[in-house]
């Protein structure tokens, strides 16, 4: 699903009701566990969080114009789908959150690389996204992304 959107509270406000509160949940777990110098805002069409070029000026390197993006959350057809770019680049905290899901979620986890999909809303493991989204700090995520994205 497509939502044009400003901000957080206009992209939530588009949405079905069943998902409205489930979403905002899940916005508020982001923003209480995010470590300070992510910001939060619209970007690719989703909320999203990420690092502000007044922190890094250089940008996402696919476009510059755009801060470096960490984490995206979604209403999708028929899923939440929450994209975390640190699962993606850190293999151990992809690992981590793996053996760590079925502790949470009685449901098989429908993941993809930086993308997890919960078609079971109601299910959603808050708890552990938010101990997710604690285990990257601003300067580690840019580290990360600088070595994922050297030149070789």
């Amino acid at each position: 699903m497509l939502y044009e959107a400003k901000t957080p509270e206009d992209y939530i406000s588009q949405l079905p009701e069943e998902r409205k509160k489930v979403l905002e949940k899940l916005r508020n777990i982001i923003q209480k566990n995010m470590p300070k110098g992510f910001e939060e805002g619209i970007n690719y069409n989703m909320i999203g969080y990420y690092v502000p070029h007044t922190i890094y000026p250089n940008g996402y390197h696919c476009n510059p114009k755009l801060p470096l993006p960490f984490l995206n959350i979604a209403s999708q057809k028929n899923s939440i789908n929450l994209y975390h770019m640190g699962i993606y680049a850190k293999p151990e905290l992809q690992k981590w959150f793996v053996n760590e899901y079925p502790k949470h979620c009685k449901y098989k986890l429908d993941m993809g690389k930086s993308c997890i999909r919960f078609k079971k809303i109601a299910d959603i493991p808050f708890d552990l996204i938010g101990e997710l989204v604690r285990k990257i700090n601003v300067q580690e995520w840019i580290t990360i992304y600088e070595l994922n994205t050297k030149k070789k």
